[in-house]
């Protein structure tokens, strides 16, 4: 049974509710922002018990991860647009009048992951003020309108522009989809739903170029487009009905609404309505767009995390665009046999994905319950430090052995599991502005998926497969290993000093 989508409207409290993003009340988003209090105090809303149906943390279990899969299933679809097209750019070059080999044809592939690095900074922190459910169903139509336009151009600057726009459109799940899990699920369960939501950005890059060959070969480029138009089409459909608002915030403002409408009180409504109502729209919204910028300026724990997730990031995208080369120039493979060496990689993810949520909701009830039943987001990191040494572990091997014709999946156990372990320390750490927070780090990392590819081509023509993954693994190594270790020890007085020297969101 689905929660229900009229709230049951019961007459609120006189007092505020808690600030508490684990009981999912509605705080205030602007800190710095504060209403001067009335003479009487408001009616605030909040819910009717900590057992809420309308609260999405109780929706039913098969509810929840409905959600959750829509949710996912959006992520799937934008990556898996942004690579799908990389077997087929000889076709588009040839159609297009593109030199092959040249930096604008690695673009027409990478220009889609630079939208990436523009529209977290807005989706994540509007999902904050309208929900989320209206940006991602906005925002999933305008990459599938752009994407269909893609499947229409007729010059290269058409393409890229197109193909910029259905990038920002697509960018929003990744913005807002951390947020959407921490609305549905506690801390304590969450390793799993996070771990589903985690492998479809990664998945998606890998699967996109398997199927890219083929339809490319069978069809043509332009089919490529079409294709993943149609199946976007049929989740957006799927999306309409299995997924329902989350934002708390957002879900209680319109039980206040319905309230003054029954009643005609309109001193009737939330702590976060109630924050609001000194301040500008204007002002709220700026602040709001500011959010995300302010996390990777003022936060050491974001900006080393950032930092990271850009690094494996980077060189997933760098690894992606260098991949089918190794088969076809090093094993002699056809295009589309060479594809299916991508369905390794989409196995790597799948099973750090699978381990690692199991380990990382392990790990973190364990080191709970040792701590009296007091939850921290180090607890989330145990794992993160394993990854970490699999990661550059797996460059070494996978360098190595394809300079000696041998294949090795390893980095990608430990690209998913690094990926899982930030992800979901990040939403546990940032609450209801997890949403901003994660924009944050995939604004910063899509920097980095776009960058990479740029000069890898030179790089390993200049260092051979060998070096050139030597190369990533010691950046991969100075960056990410310490990382874990450093947060688990200094994370809360890290964090402490983010909020004190933070200028407010």
């Amino acid at each position: 049974m689905q929660a229900q989508d009229k709230p049951d409207l019961k007459l609120p409290s006189k007092e505020p509710p808690q600030d508490d993003a684990q009981s999912q009340s509605a705080p205030s988003t602007l800190h710095d922002l504060e209403a001067p209090a009335p003479k009487e105090k408001p009616d605030f809303v909040d819910w009717d018990s900590p057992e809420d149906p309308n609260n999405p943390r109780n929706w039913t279990f098969r509810h929840r991860w409905a959600a959750t899969a829509v949710v996912s299933l959006f992520t799937f679809m934008s990556p898996l647009a942004s690579s799908m097209v990389a077997p087929a750019l000889p076709q588009v070059s040839r159609e297009l009048n593109l030199e092959q080999g040249s930096v604008l044809e690695s673009m027409t592939l990478s220009v889609f992951v630079l939208a990436y690095a523009v529209g977290p900074l807005f989706f994540g922190p509007l999902s904050e003020i309208y929900g989320r459910r209206l940006i991602l169903q906005g925002s999933n139509l305008f990459f599938l309108g752009f994407n269909i336009a893609c499947s229409r151009a007729q010059t290269s600057s058409q393409l890229l522009a197109f193909r910029f726009l259905a990038g920002l459109g697509g960018s929003a799940p990744l913005a807002i989809g951390g947020g959407t899990i921490a609305d549905l699920w506690s801390p304590e369960e969450r390793g799993m739903a996070m771990s589903l939501y985690s492998l479809a950005p990664l998945t998606g890059p890998a699967i996109g170029p398997v199927a890219g060959a083929w339809i490319a070969e069978k069809a043509s480029w332009r089919w490529v487009f079409y294709s993943t138009s149609i199946a976007d089409a049929v989740i957006q459909l799927i999306g309409l009905w299995y997924l329902k608002e989350t934002y708390a915030p957002t879900i209680l403002a319109a039980k206040a609404r319905a309230l003054r409408k029954s009643t005609g009180d309109e001193s009737i409504c939330t702590a976060h309505e109630f924050k609001r109502r000194s301040v500008p729209t204007w002002r709220f919204i700026a602040t709001a767009l500011l959010r995300s910028i302010k996390f990777l300026l003022f936060d050491p724990v974001m900006t080393v995390m950032a930092t990271y997730m850009a690094v494996m990031y980077g060189t997933m995208y760098l690894q992606l665009t260098t991949f089918a080369s190794v088969w076809t120039e090093r094993y002699g493979e056809s295009i589309g046999i060479a594809g299916l060496n991508y369905l390794f990689m989409g196995a790597g993810f799948t099973a750090g994905a699978q381990l690692g949520a199991r380990a990382l909701d392990r790990i973190y009830r364990h080191l709970k319950a040792r701590n009296g039943g007091v939850p921290t987001p180090e607890m989330r990191l145990p794992l993160l430090a394993i990854g970490s040494f699999m990661l550059p572990a797996g460059l070494l091997l996978y360098g190595w052995t394809a300079e000696y014709r041998i294949f090795w999946l390893v980095p990608d156990i430990g690209i998913i599991a690094s990926f899982l372990c930030i992800q979901t320390y990040i939403v546990d750490t940032y609450g209801l502005h997890a949403a901003s927070a994660v924009a944050a780090v995939s604004s910063f990392r899509s920097i980095a998926g776009f960058a990479f590819p740029l000069f890898s081509t030179k790089m390993f023509s200049a260092l051979g497969v060998g070096w050139g993954n030597s190369v990533l693994a010691l950046v991969a190594l100075v960056i990410g290993c310490p990382s874990p270790f450093l947060f688990y020890k200094y994370g809360p007085q890290l964090r402490a000093m983010a909020r004190s020297n933070r200028v407010p969101t």
